[in-house]
């Protein structure tokens, strides 16, 4: 599991990229402490050992939910 931390967050060039299997997710949010979060899972896909296990969860709290709309604006020009 990992909560994204925005002052540790950058952008990176890559030589090498490709785009990876789709596969199943779910995502939820709650609180704690007054402070909300929100959370990715995504499951392995059909070819894995345990295709229905949980593979990784991302946290993400308000002020990185801010950073991300404006990466995400900016990258995809919406």
């Amino acid at each position: 599991m990992a909560l994204l931390d925005n002052k540790n967050f950058k952008l990176v060039n890559k030589q090498k990229n490709n785009v990876h299997q789709k596969t199943t997710a779910e995502y939820t949010y709650f609180d704690v402490q007054g402070n909300r979060f929100f959370q990715i899972d995504t499951f392995g896909t059909v070819g894995r050992q345990n295709p229905h296990k949980c593979s990784q969860s991302i946290q993400i709290d308000k002020d990185m939910a801010k950073d991300l709309i404006l990466i995400l604006q900016k990258t995809f020009k919406i």
